[in-house]
């Protein structure tokens, strides 16, 4: 006979877990599952941070050397006499290119190493930057015969290192508004004695649609040339070879980019070269006791020969941005980006402030023009670059 209290002992035993003990072990379990998701959040958005941050530490010290290593040689070839810098250059250029739509267009620039133009209201900066680019070396060339605007020739000194197609500037012994520099290539036509390149002439004819031969570019006022014997030289020429001007900017991608002049053409398109640079800041150092030391830091650029000649260095400074954007607003007012220029340093026509937990001063670097700028981290690139080609020429 079966025993009903057996069964339903056996029954009791066997019955499972109950509703309530199910809720409460699936509450656990998300629980355990929402923390984990928590750390990993946190744990991916920290590694991003950091991962973009070094991001731009590599994009802004590169942006940073590669300004440093052509402003230390910028004025190469067109800075050895001080007595013209400042010097304006007109020339014209002609596309060779019968097909092209650009035409002919006029070209005016300062004979200077290094010619900042201040983006106003803490706006980037632009950094414009000439240099010659020969095959072989450049140094000044004396004229030695006068030149008027019809010769299609320069009788000089020695026309050693000069080849065709490079471009050269005609410099006056006393540059004015009426006397300006001339931008112009050098040719060769074995056709006739005038028109040959050799040891004492360099022409520059415009037979065979040189681009940058126009006579109507060279001032009324003649090209005075001495003879080699005469000790007092006059006007000279500074051979540029593959002429060089970049200039250096922000674009509105936040791209640090350059644009060329050179001697195959007036403008090249903006070429980017390093990402996520927000802006860029450039001051002149000037010697103003004439000591061979900067006295004096500012934005204002010079507008005479004796002012030109008191540039020694140029002090820049570049703001990299993260690309990581964060949720929470990481960048406020109170810690924008600032540029520490030291605290004995004269700054003439720059704002500063005292530095935060430092007696150096401070200039404020503009970010605020980006969107949502306060969620993104910051930081700040800046450096002393001498000018090489104007201390050797001092």
């Amino acid at each position: 006979m079966t025993d009903i209290r057996n069964q339903a002992g056996t029954g009791r035993h066997s019955r499972g877990f109950t509703l309530v003990e199910l809720m409460v072990g699936l509450v656990l379990g998300l629980l355990t599952v929402l923390v984990i998701t928590t750390v990993l959040t946190l744990s991916e958005g920290k590694k991003r941070t950091v991962s973009m941050g070094s991001d731009a530490q590599v994009n802004g010290a590169l942006a940073l050397y590669t300004l440093q290593r052509e402003i230390q040689t910028a004025g190469y070839g067109s800075s050895s006499n001080p007595a013209a810098l400042g010097c304006v250059v007109k020339g014209k250029y002609t596309d060779p290119d019968p097909a092209s739509s650009t035409g002919t267009t006029n070209v005016s620039f300062t004979l200077a190493p290094v010619v900042i133009r201040d983006g106003a209201n803490g706006a980037p900066d632009e950094i414009t930057l000439l240099q010659s680019q020969t095959s072989l070396f450049s140094a000044p060339i004396r004229i030695t015969e006068t030149h008027d605007k019809s010769q299609a020739y320069f009788l000089v000194q020695s026309s050693l290192g000069v080849a065709p197609g490079d471009l050269l500037i005609a410099v006056p012994p006393t540059p004015s508004v009426t006397n300006w520099c001339t931008l112009f290539s050098a040719t060769h036509d074995a056709g006739s004695a005038a028109t040959t390149l050799g040891p004492d002439r360099i022409p520059h004819t415009a037979a065979g649609n040189p681009a940058w031969n126009h006579s109507d570019v060279f001032p009324d006022t003649n090209y005075v040339g001495v003879p080699i014997t005469d000790k007092i030289p006059q006007s000279y020429l500074l051979n540029m070879g593959n002429l060089t001007q970049r200039t250096y900017s922000i674009s509105d991608k936040n791209n640090l980019q350059v644009t060329a002049v050179t001697s195959k053409s007036v403008t090249s398109p903006p070429d980017s070269l390093f990402p996520q640079i927000v802006n860029l800041q450039a001051m002149y150092g000037k010697d103003t006791n004439a000591d061979g030391i900067v006295d004096q830091w500012d934005t204002v650029t010079p507008t005479t020969q004796a002012d030109w000649s008191t540039v020694l260095a140029v002090r820049v400074a570049i703001v990299a941005r993260s690309n990581q954007y964060e949720k929470d607003e990481v960048t406020t007012a109170a810690n924008s980006p600032q540029w520490d220029v030291g605290g004995s340093d004269t700054m003439v026509g720059v704002t500063t402030t005292t530095c935060a937990g430092s007696t150096n001063k401070c200039i404020a670097l503009k970010i605020d023009q980006i969107t949502d700028w306060k969620h993104y981290r910051y930081k700040v690139y800046d450096s002393v670059i001498p000018l090489r080609n104007m201390l050797w020429s001092s």
